[in-house]
């Protein structure tokens, strides 16, 4: 690990820059360690912790800003984008628009700290119409309590740092190996859980049409809205005679659905993941005729037009 701390010793500012940055852009690549290692070297001497903070707080605004002018422009649809690239369950935005209408503004201080919220709170704020002064300053707050918190470990905690930095150094070429290795076991293992999603909704997804000639045939199923608050909020339109109630709440149904019922869920989220969600979890309670709504809302609207 030696490489890695004269490297820092001579580029520690530009690195926590260049880290902070590329992380905030959408890279999986952890900023939090590089900051504490800045924190690390301004405990002895060898980098200042200001000019640290000051880079980390100019990167992480500029790749900010970048998103709320995206999110500005063209509203939900980067978020279902970032949801798409993303290696996590797409249940991404209804969790950040819950977030973000619990908490508004004051989110965006938070935000850094939280996975998920931490990627799309700039794109959304964008996209809620959040004024731009009010979204700098609030992010700029927030990622002045992130960054200085991780350097503040890092500077608390020097000497366990060092320590650590020390055993990495003992195992030699193995570390970068061995730390590379975990990596990719955790892509992999969140990869794997998309895909299992994604194989429910093709697996057991109901089209559009199918639903339509349900209804017009009188055998109607349940069909449940499980789009946020704020989503449902932001877009009143829905399918008639639906149940309105977020994923967190389905389990509502267990008291007075019997298990033999057919049920429709539908969202407006990427790959229809919080639809799949809901059905999902009724599945496991042994309810076999759950399905989530091909295309969604936006499918069932695009017929209506």
């Amino acid at each position: 690990m030696q490489p890695l701390i004269d490297l820092f010793d001579q580029h520690g500012p530009l690195l926590v820059f260049l880290n902070v940055f590329i992380e905030q852009l959408g890279a999986p690549i952890p900023a939090v360690p590089t900051l504490m290692l800045a924190g690390t070297l301004a405990a002895q001497g060898l980098l200042s912790a200001w000019s640290a903070l000051i880079l980390a707080v100019l990167g992480s605004g500029m790749a900010n800003f970048i998103w709320y002018l995206a999110g500005r422009r063209h509203g939900h649809k980067v978020l279902g984008l970032m949801c798409r690239i993303s290696l996590s369950p797409d249940t991404c935005v209804g969790r950040t628009t819950r977030a973000y209408t619990r908490w508004g503004v004051a989110s965006l201080l938070i935000a850094r700290f939280v996975p998920g919220l931490s990627a799309l709170a700039s794109p959304l704020a964008g996209a809620l119409g959040l004024p731009a002064g009010r979204f700098v300053l609030f992010d700029t707050l927030g990622t002045s309590l992130w960054a200085g918190s991780a350097i503040g470990t890092g500077f608390l905690l020097h000497k366990q740092v060092d320590a650590i930095l020390a055993a990495l150094s003992a195992i030699g070429a193995v570390a970068i190996p061995v730390l590379l290795g975990l990596l990719a076991l955790y892509v992999l293992y969140r990869w794997l859980e998309r895909q299992r999603l994604l194989r429910f909704v093709r697996l057991h997804h109901m089209p559009v049409a199918a639903l339509r000639e349900r209804l017009q045939q009188g055998h109607a199923p349940i069909v449940v809205d499980v789009r946020s608050a704020a989503s449902r909020a932001s877009d009143p339109r829905r399918i008639p005679g639906a149940l309105e109630m977020e994923v967190s709440e389905v389990q509502r149904l267990l008291a007075d659905v019997p298990k033999d019922a057919e049920i429709v869920f539908y969202c407006s989220c990427p790959n229809e993941a919080s639809a799949a969600l809901a059905a999902r979890a009724l599945q496991r309670h042994g309810y076999r005729h759950v399905h989530p709504l091909a295309g969604g809302l936006d499918a069932w609207l695009a017929q209506q037009d």
